[in-house]
């Protein structure tokens, strides 16, 4: 037996739950002509999730109760002729950090196991329910979003972690449970749960969205972003929350060639040469399919502001999070507890400084790649690693974060362990809901 196939046997010896949801936009259709209700759609997603959540444990609560009171008042404006929006009937999972008006938001710490319910939805629960989304309930995250675990499972194998922070909510996405979630990212919270667990994920440019509602961590970098089987269904909850000023840019026209560069940096030499090798494969694959690729070297320094992002990050959650500091021990994770530590040594001066270079770097590599629609780069150094204490490496995504343009996540294989790889589709900042297309004409390359 070959090494991968000994790792496939294995991986199949061990619990897997992965399960496709269904299509955002082909459920939403059903609904809107009448070829199902969405109260069957949220009846269909509480069964799965009987089924499958003792052993992926991606919900913090379902709140099954509510979601079929509301699926019948959106079947009510259904029968009546209105519908709210594109959304209108389908189920979505909001990560347990974002507020959603009657529950509590726990973050994952026992500091707020007190916490009443949040009186109000959070700024992008409420644009998700106009336009026309059920709120399932809550997923698990990590502790306020850092590194401290939650106890969501990967469905490719209970075994291995699902990526942090937003844990729960890629998990719940990749078991079948709901059909497309909400996340966030300040470091590589949505970018890499959706690599590990093998679905796709769409993180808008920083500052895009309301972070209303959503308890922070690094506020100069925390965006929500949106998970989903596909590509396709990821940036169809982005496109049906997309701010209008962020629909200005015009996408390229769909008979045009998209011009995709891979980026090469040494950063990069930490991959494995199987991620490597599929990441190659998927620039080969869009290159069939009629796109231009090419190879270029990068003309920044990517490890550079992979340190500057984690300076600044972590300069922001200590000023944020200082308070949590007087808890009294057992309130509070280690590693957020160091985090927040290591965050007050960062004086202002440093902070400023590693700014105007993450400033000056973004300017740089965005005017190299103006003739590039798309940057292709691998999501993360390795599969999902085996246990649930460590949520896996940001190394690659870091840095994109920082730079602060849409990141896409878009499934590109498997490695030799027979759990998912994934590759980054990342843009420049601004032009989201252009590239929301870009990203989907380059994933219908590579079937996702």
């Amino acid at each position: 037996m070959t090494t991968e196939n000994a790792a496939r046997s294995a991986a199949a010896d061990g619990e897997r739950h992965v399960h496709d949801p269904g299509r955002v936009t082909t459920l939403a259709a059903e609904v809107r002509r009448g070829s199902t209700t969405a109260t069957a759609l949220v009846e269909r997603y509480l069964e799965r999730i009987e089924a499958v959540e003792p052993a992926v444990c991606a919900w913090r609560v379902v709140d099954a109760e509510r979601a079929l009171a509301e699926a019948g008042v959106l079947d009510a404006e259904t029968r009546a002729g209105h519908l709210r929006g594109p959304l209108h009937g389908v189920p979505v999972a909001v990560k347990d950090i974002i507020d959603v008006e009657g529950l509590p938001t726990r973050c994952n710490s026992p500091a707020l196991q007190g916490r009443p319910p949040a009186s109000v939805d959070a700024a992008v629960v409420t644009a998700l329910r106009a336009a026309g989304a059920v709120i399932l309930g809550k997923a698990h995250t990590t502790e306020f979003a850092f590194f401290d675990p939650s106890p969501a499972r990967n469905p490719h194998h209970t075994g291995h972690t699902p990526g942090g922070s937003s844990s729960g909510s890629a998990a719940a996405v990749a078991a079948g449970m709901v059909p497309g979630s909400l996340g966030t990212q300040t470091v590589a919270s949505v970018n890499r749960p959706a690599a590990y667990c093998g679905i796709a994920a769409y993180k808008p440019s920083s500052g895009l969205l309301p972070t209303h509602g959503v308890t922070p961590l690094a506020p100069v970098y925390d965006t929500v972003g949106f998970f989903g089987w596909n590509v396709s269904d990821a940036t169809a909850l982005f496109e049906a929350v997309c701010p209008a000023h962020a629909a200005a840019a015009p996408a390229p026209p769909g008979d045009r060639a998209l011009h995709v560069v891979r980026l090469e940096d040494p950063l990069l030499d930490e991959a494995t040469p199987t991620v490597t090798a599929r990441v190659v494969e998927a620039a080969s694959r869009m290159r069939a399919a009629g796109h231009t690729v090419e190879t270029r070297r990068s003309c920044v320094a990517f490890e550079s502001i992979r340190a500057d992002q984690y300076t600044c990050a972590m300069h922001e959650t200590g000023r944020v999070h200082r308070a949590l500091l007087d808890l009294e021990p057992g309130r509070l994770g280690a590693k957020l507890r160091e985090a927040i530590e290591h965050g007050l040594t960062i004086d202002h001066a440093t902070y400023r400084a590693a700014r105007a270079r993450i400033d000056a770097a973004r300017h740089e590599l965005f005017v190299a790649l103006a003739d590039a629609d798309a940057v292709l780069w691998p999501a993360a150094p390795d599969t999902a690693p085996p246990g649930l204490a460590w949520t896996g490496d940001p190394r690659f995504i870091s840095p994109w974060t920082a730079l602060g343009g849409p990141i896409v996540t878009v499934p590109v294989g498997v490695g030799d362990d027979a759990l998912p790889i994934g590759a980054l589709l990342c843009g420049a900042p601004g032009r989201d809901r252009a590239f929301a297309s870009i990203a989907r004409r380059l994933a219908a390359a590579l079937g996702r």
